[in-house]
């Protein structure tokens, strides 16, 4: 297999932190061994998984589900990226902090897509990247951004709103900005 496991660093913290891979096309059953793939993912700590989706509003596209759950994909695997030391409050902080970045009508196939806001949130977490595997097609892309289709660069992964799923009313506020 292609894809091997990138080793995460040794780092101090007592909760773990994942990062939850789906496939978005049955063709990764194959492709996964070559080391491509087309998937989606989301990171998964303190018993919730936030990943990043499309939509058309300047808002959040960070999103919360139940870890592995993740509506319209197929899980393939949980990484173990590292450890944190972080609560659950002061995780919500980093991503509050990440909706800044990620709105959802900001999402782009290649260049800003639920495994670049994965990688982002689990180095904020815990110091580690996501493994290369989990995101190498969009990288690969990027060399030929000029002659992909602009149909096929504006395919978006869509959403459940985080504000719908985790917060209340204060917290809806915070996320909506």
């Amino acid at each position: 297999m292609l894809c091997r496991n990138d080793s995460i660093k040794i780092g101090s913290g007592s909760v773990p932190v994942y990062v939850n891979v789906y496939d978005l096309t049955s063709i990764n059953g194959y492709a996964y061994w070559l080391g491509l793939g087309v998937y989606h993912s989301g990171v998964q700590v303190h018993g919730v998984e936030y990943a990043f989706g499309a939509h058309e509003y300047p808002t959040t596209g960070i999103f919360g589900v139940e870890p592995k759950q993740c509506e319209g994909f197929t899980f393939r695997k949980a990484v173990l990226i590292g450890w944190t030391e972080m609560d659950p409050a002061e995780v919500r902080g980093v991503m509050e902090e990440l909706a800044e970045v990620y709105k959802g009508n900001a999402y782009n196939l290649i260049t800003k897509n639920c495994n670049h806001f994965c990688n982002d949130a689990c180095v904020r977490l815990t110091g580690n990247p996501i493994p290369s595997w989990v995101n190498r097609l969009a990288r690969i892309g990027t060399f030929f951004n000029c002659i992909i289709p602009m149909k096929l660069k504006s395919i978006k992964v869509g959403h459940h709103r985080i504000e719908d799923k985790l917060c209340d009313g204060a917290d809806k506020k915070k996320l909506k900005k």
